[in-house]
């Protein structure tokens, strides 16, 4: 018999608040749930049997929904989903190794929520919206009177230049968005994460870690960058526990 574990959690002065979240709680295959402590910190688990393991959405989901309840009343670090261990003893011994660790990421993570934000547009109406703010001219360049045919080669140079110019204007477009969104959110103190141009429709793949009170002021900062940006699309997700803010290598 292995043991699963959850999360780890920050108890500080909460142990009793920790023991009456966990009575009556259930884990993967029904199994009770319960913390091993070292410190200020715990590990939640239950038992289980690596054979009976099943690798699945219904399990998986099962899994994610336990961490997203414990992370409504504790700071934590969301473990991978079949995080096992052969006994408690090696949990301990796996708590003290890491545990300035473990302790630095929950300090980072204190009373924080994770959000996700997809920016996502027509990129083809964007650009030619772009462009013609910019008065840019696409043109393809008139041939030479020294040619007595228009050049094929000339012709597709140009429109490879015309193609990079307006993949510049977006790209420089995004980034101001960017800027925008890192401007709002300084109020706010938040921690952020961007990706850019993922595909042709989704420009910017966005994580944010924000106080757990900040949800309305959060909602606010969005809502006033679509209306800044009326042509893109501004898609919130969360609050989650935080998957992206975690940094630690379990040793």
């Amino acid at each position: 018999m292995e043991i699963i574990i959850y999360a780890l959690l920050s108890v500080k002065e909460d142990s009793s608040k920790l023991n009456f979240k966990l009575k009556g709680m259930h884990g993967l295959l029904n199994a009770e749930i319960y913390a091993l402590q070292e410190g200020q910190v715990s590990a939640i688990v239950s038992n289980i049997s690596r054979t009976d393991l099943i690798t699945d959405s219904t399990n998986a989901l099962l899994f994610a929904g336990i961490i997203d309840s414990l992370s409504q009343d504790f700071s934590l670090l969301p473990m991978r989903f079949g995080s096992l261990m052969e006994s408690s003893e090696a949990i301990i011994q796996m708590l003290e190794r890491n545990y300035t660790a473990i302790q630095k990421n929950l300090n980072q993570v204190e009373d924080k929520f994770e959000y996700g934000l997809k920016v996502f547009c027509d990129s083809a109406k964007l650009k030619a919206d772009l462009l013609e703010k910019t008065k840019l001219n696409t043109q393809t360049t008139e041939p030479s009177s020294r040619e007595a045919k228009p050049s094929v080669y000339r012709e597709w140079v140009n429109k490879k230049l015309e193609e990079h110019r307006l993949e510049e204007l977006l790209v420089s477009h995004v980034d101001k968005v960017i800027a925008t969104i890192t401007e709002q959110l300084s109020d706010l103190n938040a921690v952020t994460k961007f990706k850019k141009m993922l595909t042709e429709t989704t420009i910017i793949d966005a994580l944010f870690l924000l106080k757990k009170d900040q949800n309305e002021e959060l909602m606010a900062v969005i809502t006033s960058l679509q209306n800044q940006f009326s042509g893109l699309n501004f898609v919130m997700t969360g609050p989650w526990p935080p998957y992206n803010f975690v940094e630690i290598t379990i040793k």
